[in-house]
């Protein structure tokens, strides 16, 4: 009987159909040995939240000389146009001299032009007093000549009062174009502050208070001590001075302020401010200094603790000396 050829066909494609099925289980399996490599295989891990935080500290050592340097800018331009002010106040009075002398001027000038000398020499040689007519020709040259002298010495405090005007006005010109630089200079630093501090999980809980101050402390101490530990919390604001944020030379100064004593919204300024006390003789209440710089500053607590405003996402708070390299101590009271 000759051979079925549809039983023939079914054979022959078996094993074509078997190497078939055989590729396909070994492309898949293939398939989940790569996708079970992919997951063994680690994850790049997020940054912690303290990884972050020290990247910020490293940004923050370069942004705050900047802010500080900001800081000393506006402190010289207030002082400088409150200079330009003054000036302007002692300018009115001398101008008005001046005007009221070159006036008198004038109006010598004019009668004299209009009607001559001869009616004022005819009224002293009717005079019966003897002597009288050279006496009073003396007298009217010695007028003439003091009256000249003193017009031209109001032109000369005027004028120099002007000069000083006019290099003050060309300083602040300059500072001001100093403030808009750095300001410029500190946006492009801040907003990459900005964005790490965005990556940190929003808190509420509020930093622990001062503690209680041991040994002697002035009274201004002691005012600025209260004042200032009653801010823990509060935001860091750069070139903030209170009452509800603070960088930190505005916290001082605002702490300085309660007590009666007037620092300058800059840290170089407040270390001349103070006069230099050892480590070893700190006491609350004296301002402490970080960095060669002196961009940063606290006051101190004792026990070597202090409270100071740190930066961008963190608020006022007491902290450790050690969290940067002390500079040096100032007492301000």
């Amino acid at each position: 009987m000759p051979p079925d050829r549809h039983a023939s066909s079914q054979l022959s494609l078996r094993p074509i159909g078997a190497r078939r099925v055989v590729r396909r289980l070994l492309t898949l399996v293939a398939a989940v040995a790569v996708g079970a490599g992919l997951l063994a295989a680690p994850a790049h891990a997020s940054p912690s939240v303290d990884e972050i935080d020290q990247q910020i500290d490293k940004q923050w050592e370069q942004l705050e000389p900047t802010i500080e340097s900001y800081n000393k800018v506006r402190a010289q331009l207030k002082a400088n146009k409150k200079k330009s002010a003054d000036l302007e106040k002692k300018m009115v009075p001398l101008e008005l001299e001046s005007t009221l002398a070159m006036n008198k001027v004038g109006d010598i000038a004019s009668r004299y032009y209009m009607t001559g000398p001869a009616q004022d020499i005819g009224a002293l040689l009717v005079s019966t007093e003897p002597g009288t007519l050279a006496e009073q020709l003396v007298i009217l040259d010695r007028l003439a000549k003091q009256q000249h002298k003193q017009i031209a010495g109001v032109l000369a405090v005027r004028d120099k009062y002007n000069a000083q005007k006019k290099k003050l006005d060309a300083l602040i010109a300059t500072q001001i174009k100093q403030r808009d630089e750095l300001a410029a200079k500190k946006k492009h630093i801040d907003a990459e502050i900005k964005r790490l501090t965005a990556m940190l999980p929003v808190t509420s809980i509020r930093p622990a208070g001062c503690p209680a101050i041991d040994g002697v402390v002035s009274n201004a101490a002691r005012t600025a001590i209260k004042t200032a530990c009653a801010q823990v919390g509060d935001p860091y604001v750069w070139g903030a001075t209170g009452p509800n944020a603070f960088d930190c030379s505005g916290l001082t100064q605002y702490a300085y302020k309660a007590a009666g004593i007037s620092l300058t919204h800059f840290t170089g300024a407040q270390w001349r401010e103070g006069r230099a006390v050892s480590r070893s003789d700190a006491r609350p209440g004296d301002l402490v200094f970080f960095f060669s710089d002196l961009h940063h500053v606290g006051l101190y607590l004792g026990n070597g603790i202090m409270v100071h405003a740190p930066r961008t996402g963190k608020p006022v708070q007491v902290g450790s000396l050690s969290y940067m390299p002390v500079a040096g101590f100032r007492r301000v009271t």
